[in-house]
């Protein structure tokens, strides 16, 4: 029972990691947007330097990220358990 809950656990962290990982793509775009943006308007002003800080920021929270994802050992996602689709009958070939 154990390695099944070790599985799902495995599952589960892999999934919000890739979501938080999208997560932290976006906010490191927006962030390069921002201080790209103020840059060019303020040259080392302040709000330029706050947007780089987060932008380095969200790119550390996102290299954090994707490292734990490639930690992760790798996992196969749950088989469904359904019956085959196979035909009820055989077929016969056509003469």
């Amino acid at each position: 029972m154990t390695a099944k809950r070790e599985l799902l656990t495995s599952l589960r962290t892999a999934r919000q990691l890739r979501r938080v990982r999208t997560h932290y793509t976006a906010g490191a775009l927006l962030w390069a947007t921002a201080a790209a943006w103020t840059g060019w308007l303020n040259p080392g002003g302040r709000q330029m330097w706050v947007c780089t800080l987060l932008l380095a920021l969200f790119t550390v929270l996102l290299a954090t990220a994707a490292h734990q994802l490639r930690r992760l050992p790798p996992t196969t996602p749950p088989t469904h358990h359904a019956a085959p689709r196979r035909p009820l009958a055989p077929r016969q070939a056509n003469a």
